[in-house]
Parts: C-alpha cells; structure tokens; sequence
C-alpha cells in the first residue's frame, strides 16, 4: 500500500442525454474536490438513461472533464454507457479516456441493451482500487470476487431514490465488515433521468472498519472528500 489517498465522490447536476453539460459539471467537480481519484455516479455522463448513446473513449465532449484532471492530477471515474455495451465507468486523466468496468449485475430493464463485465481493480498511487456500479454493491459475491483481485477500497457509482438514502451506507459498512477494505460510493442527487425524479444523494466514504469519514447532503454539486491511510 503506498502514500495516503485523498479520494472524493462527486453527485454533480445532471441533464438526461445532455453530455456537452454534464461534462462541464463534472470538471467543475474535478476542480472543487482537491482529491487525487473522485468517482461519480452510475451513468453520471448521461443521466440514468437507458437508451443513451454509447460514449467513446474518444468523444470530444469529454474535453472538460480532461483537462480539469490534466490541472489537477485527478483520475475521474465517470459514469457511461460504454462499447460493449457496458453501463460503464470511464477513467478519466489528463491523457484522455479508457473504458475501466463494465457493471457485472444488471437488472432485467438494463439486460434487454447491455451486457455484464467482470470484476476489476485499479492501481492508483500503490492503492488497489475495485470497481462496482450500484446493483453490484447489492452482491456480496461482487464485493467477495472483487476482493479476491487484492484491493484495499472498493469505489462505486450508484443511483437510488430518495426513499433509498440509507442503502448506500448499509452495504459499504458490510463490505468494510466482510473485506476490511475502505469504501466510497458516489449517488445521484436531484433528477437522474429513467424515472428517478427525485434521488438520495448523500454520497459517502467509509474506512475499512466501518466508520463514515465523510458525507454528502442530498442536493446536486455537493462533494465528501476524505484521505484513505494505512
């Protein structure tokens, strides 16, 4: 495990479909953070809708969100639908974008379009980090496969109602119970798109035994930021 990492989960406004303006509020998140990785929600980029168009790597609308890493060193892990087709996260730094994950536990709406991914891990800065988009933190075998990787945080985008505030925290504190791993589960506040009129925000870190380091509130552009340590 190497140096402290400062991460931050953004739950930035989102427009449904309107990539040009999301992108902006994402890179406006990447500048307010001051944290090395910030992790946004599942289909941050497009607003949870179901039919959006597939986002490249190389779609010029990411610029923003490209440059506000290049100014200041942060990896974005951004959510998108994706070649695969994936419900997606993106890693985003200063050199551009890369398809990191595709979600490994879709619904039975997200299944008629998409297909699953497998479980994955990123290095950041000697940090192992495992990747999830929401269903998946649902999963105890996600979270267990995933740990199998070696990881020391497990990230997630997720989505939930209002009425659903509570979820996010119950299952990174059973992941930090049953992995001793930190977590940070970036949500979705105000409008989402696909019939999410009205979501929880109140994105959250928690360390690796259990305890909320940080927490959102639950209105859009609102950042938690918190430092993972040995």
């Amino acid at each position: 495990m190497g140096q402290p990492l400062a991460i931050a989960v953004a739950q930035p406004r989102c427009t449904g479909h309107d990539v040009t303006a999301n992108a902006v509020a994402h890179a406006e998140a990447v500048r307010a953070a001051d944290a090395r990785v910030v992790v946004f929600p599942e289909m941050s980029l497009t607003g949870y809708e179901l039919d959006a168009a597939l986002i490249s790597t190389g779609d010029e609308r990411l610029a923003p969100i490209v440059a506000a890493c290049a100014e200041t060193g942060t990896l974005a892990l951004v959510g998108a639908p994706v070649a695969g087709p994936h419900i997606g996260i993106l890693a985003v730094d200063g050199g551009g974008a890369r398809v990191a994950y595709g979600k490994v536990h879709l619904h039975g709406s997200e299944a008629v379009r998409f297909v699953p991914g497998e479980p994955v891990a990123i290095e950041v800065d000697g940090w192992r980090l495992g990747l999830a988009v929401c269903r998946d933190t649902g999963v105890p075998e996600h979270a267990a496969r995933t740990a199998a990787l070696g990881i020391d945080g497990y990230v997630a985008g997720v989505v939930h109602a209002d009425h659903e505030a509570e979820v996010h925290g119950e299952r990174a504190r059973r992941v930090a119970a049953d992995h001793g791993v930190w977590v940070a589960t970036a949500a979705f506040a105000g409008p989402a798109g696909g019939g999410f009129d009205r979501t929880s925000g109140r994105s959250g870190i928690w360390s690796a035994d259990g305890q909320v380091l940080a927490e959102a509130g639950p209105a859009p552009d609102e950042i938690a930021r918190a430092v993972f340590a040995k």
